[in-house]
């Protein structure tokens, strides 16, 4: 649920739990922390979905989460770490500071590096992160032959959800029925 940040500072004030600026904080310090693989992915795990949240936007661009989910995508793309990161930056992309923060830092070319992941849901994440960060100024230099031809296999995908999302990404990118182009 979206809640408004002077409903979370009351809630928290009455139970006395921590504030979310200082949980995520501690997710993040515990990521950077451990060792345990199993602890980092669930943290990870859970900084995605935080980052859904616009209320958190903020908090998370304080804590350098944008930064840890690429780096985990430059190491691996065909972990499960890396799922949740390309989930996290999809949930943060929307937004204009997001994205020009993920631009910025070399973003594109780790996140086409998840369409050919053989994790569906990376593959997913990564198209649709995509098309929220292409725009006018970016698409031309973005979007080329080697890249539709992948959406092109994945338009003849068995499964929908890969289906659909190549054939929107082909028709709102493809450099011959872009609107940007």
């Amino acid at each position: 649920m979206l809640s408004s940040q002077k409903y979370i500072d009351g809630e928290c004030k009455k139970s006395g739990r921590k504030g979310r600026f200082d949980y995520l904080q501690a997710l993040v310090t515990e990521f950077q922390d451990t060792s345990k693989k199993d602890s980092k992915l669930q943290i990870l795990a859970n900084l995605a979905n935080f980052a859904y949240d616009p209320i958190n936007y903020d908090y998370l661009r304080q804590l350098n989460v944008i930064d840890l989910y690429l780096d985990v995508l430059s190491e691996e793309v065909e972990s499960e770490m890396s799922c949740y990161s390309i989930a996290g930056l999809c949930n943060l992309a929307l937004d204009p500071l997001n994205k020009e923060y993920i631009i910025k830092n070399d973003g594109f070319e780790l996140i086409i590096s998840c369409l050919s992941s053989s994790n569906e849901e990376t593959v997913i994440n990564g198209i649709t992160t995509l098309m929220a960060l292409l725009d006018k100024q970016n698409t031309k230099e973005v979007v080329n032959e080697e890249m539709l031809d992948c959406m092109k296999q994945l338009e003849a995908s068995d499964n929908p959800r890969l289906k659909n999302l190549a054939t929107i990404f082909i028709q709102d990118f493809g450099t011959s029925h872009s609107s940007f182009a």
